[in-house]
Formats: structure tokens, C-alpha cells, sequence
């Protein structure tokens, strides 16, 4: 905010500019100086504008395939999208996080050393919460995770794991292992806190939150394959190929994906009063007419209209009206 002139100066300049005392020639000469920028020589720069390039592209086709898989696996609407790429310290990266917190350590063979998956807090509950039949809800308060939410956490990390195959393919074939996961950032020292990392940031927005995933990569892991990173040695092959196979994998899965498809009655209002007298045999009238198509949904959209009956001694409901566009 220093660059932003007050009132006063502005008023100040235009006086000056008015009496001759400044001329318009000496504010483009100011303008036009060379500016000086800082260097931090804390902080030296291994990973090149060029790798972190790289490293973008190759995880924005792993956000697309994280999306397509966790919006199958979890049957509701995710969104994963790569925010962030930047060079940093090991130390800075774990001065970021708060505990609790999903650090899951995994092993980048066939290269030494390991990379760090991040999960933030709500997130990982909110996963949690939906594996165990819930909405998708994150946890009201902050608290450790049990020993069955870790397991669970777990198995959606290793199914994962598969999808970084896939986008790392074009540059190395590799085969990541779970090693650990961690819930506290004190046991999650992997390489010296001066070491250099590249950490990608995806947002992570389901239907009741939002937060962050974070892959965290250090220089060394790396060093071996650094010379890949570049655009123009793979970009062009996983541009041709990202499309077609998140597409496959898309509808593979979908297929494969049940719906709920609920019929709504109707529906009536009353007081609580009301509500605390109600008894075994009360009648409520709903805002439904008997002759009136009813409402159906497909998960939470209202998709069709149908007609109330009975087929094969079972109710059942017979779509007479199609809701919305044909291609949704």
C-alpha cells in the first residue's frame, strides 16, 4: 500500500505542477528509473521458472483426474484445481501448517527421497464424513483424527496414488508408495528444514466446504529427472493425451455409479406445538393435489415429473416429463 498517494499529496503534486515548481518531464524521468529488487540469498533458486511450469502442467492433468475419481468414488460433486506453484523452504512449508493435520509421507520410487500429500483439517473430515454415509460435512470443531479416520484417510490416499502415475508418465514412470501418514507436522521431518521444495496447491471445493491439498516436492527428489521438467520435452505428448484419457476414465466410472432417484409426496408445514403433539395415527395433508405429477430427483436435481403406482406388488413411479435440457 506504500505506492498509493494520499489526498495531500496528490493536492501537493498538482500545486507543484501548477507553480512550475515540477515539471512533467521530471516525473517520467523518476518513472523511468531502474528499480531495485531484493534478492533473498536465504533462499537459493533451484527449481527454474521453466520446472515450476512444468510442475504445473503436469499436476493441473492430476487435478483433472483427481476431480473425474473422487467425484465417482464419493458419488457428489468435487472440484480440484491447481492454484499454486512455487519454490520455498522445507521449513516455511511446515511453519504453514496447523495442527491436526493429513501428512501422508510417500516414497517417489524409483527416485530417492519422498514427497509430502497434504490434506487440510476440514477437508479430511469432510471425505471422512462422506465415506461414512454423511453429506460430506466437515468437523464442527478441530480435534485429532481416531485411528479408524486415519484408516480410512489411508485408503483414499493409496487410490490416489494411482492417479500421480498417470500424470507423471510422460516424464518417469513411477511407482509411489505410502510410507506413513502423519497427523502432526513435529514427525513429518523428511529433509532438512533449509532444503528447497516445489509446493503445488490445489483448492479443493465440495458441496458444504472448501480447502486446500498440498503436494509438497523437494529439489533432491527430483534433482535426478530435473532436466525433464521442461515444456517442450512432454507438454505437447500430455496435452494430446490428457483430454482423451480423463475422458475415458470419466465415463468408465460413471457408468459404474449409482444415483439415488427420490420421488417427493409433498410436503406441509406446521407449528412446533403441533409438532410435539403429533401421535401414531395423525393424518397431515400435504400441498400435493391427487391428480398432480409428482417430483423426482436425481440426487439433489429436479429432473423428471412422474404418476404414483404400483408394479410387481412394489410402489413405483412412471416419468411422464423430462425437467431441464435433454443434454444435462
Amino acid at each position: 500500500m506504500g505506492d498509493i498517494m494520499s489526498q495531500n499529496e496528490i493536492d501537493s503534486l498538482l500545486r507543484a505542477l501548477g507553480t512550475g515548481e515540477l515539471s512533467v518531464q521530471e516525473i517520467k524521468s523518476a518513472a523511468d528509473e531502474k528499480k531495485i529488487r531484493t534478492h533473498d540469498f536465504r533462499r537459493p533458486t533451484k527449481f527454474s521458472k521453466e520446472h515450476l511450469k512444468a510442475l504445473r502442467s503436469i499436476h493441473e492433468n492430476y487435478a483433472r483426474l483427481a476431480t473425474n475419481f473422487l467425484t465417482a468414488y464419493l458419488r457428489t460433486i468435487i472440484q480440484i484445481d491447481v492454484v499454486e506453484v512455487e519454490s520455498l523452504l522445507y521449513a516455511d512449508f511446515m511453519a504453514s501448517i496447523s495442527n491436526p493435520v493429513v501428512l501422508a509421507i510417500i516414497r517417489f520410487a524409483p527416485l530417492e527421497g519422498n514427497i509430502v500429500f497434504e490434506i487440510s483439517t476440514n477437508i479430511a473430515f469432510a471425505l471422512i464424513d462422506r465415506i461414512l454415509g454423511g453429506k460430506g460435512t466437515p468437523a464442527e470443531e478441530v480435534r485429532d483424527f481416531t485411528e479408524i479416520e486415519i484408516a480410512i484417510i489411508e485408503r483414499i490416499v493409496v487410490q490416489m496414488l494411482d492417479l500421480i502415475i498417470e500424470s507423471w508418465q510422460d516424464v518417469i514412470q513411477i511407482t509411489p508408495v505410502l510410507e506413513r501418514i502423519e497427523t502432526s507436522t513435529h514427525f513429518a521431518h523428511m529433509v532438512s528444514p533449509n532444503e528447497i521444495v516445489a509446493l503445488i496447491t490445489f483448492n479443493v471445493k465440495m458441496p458444504d466446504t472448501e480447502g486446500m491439498i498440498n503436494i509438497c516436492i523437494p529439489y533432491i527428489t527430483v534433482e535426478p529427472i530435473i532436466s525433464k521438467l521442461s515444456t517442450r520435452y512432454w507438454v505437447s505428448t500430455i496435452e494430446k493425451q490428457a483430454d482423451s484419457e480423463s475422458k475415458e476414465l470419466l465415463e468408465a466410472r460413471i457408468e459404474k455409479t449409482y444415483v439415488p432417484i427420490t420421488t417427493i409426496l409433498g410436503e406441509t408445514t406446521i407449528t412446533v406445538g403441533e409438532f410435539t403433539e403429533l401421535q401414531v395415527g395423525d393424518v397431515l395433508p400435504l400441498d400435493t393435489d391427487v391428480n398432480s405429477d409428482l417430483d423426482i430427483l436425481v440426487g439433489d436435481l429436479h429432473k423428471f415429473l412422474g404418476k404414483p403406482g404400483i408394479r410387481k406388488n412394489k410402489m413405483s413411479v412412471k416419468i411422464t416429463a423430462l425437467i431441464g435440457r435433454e443434454d444435462e
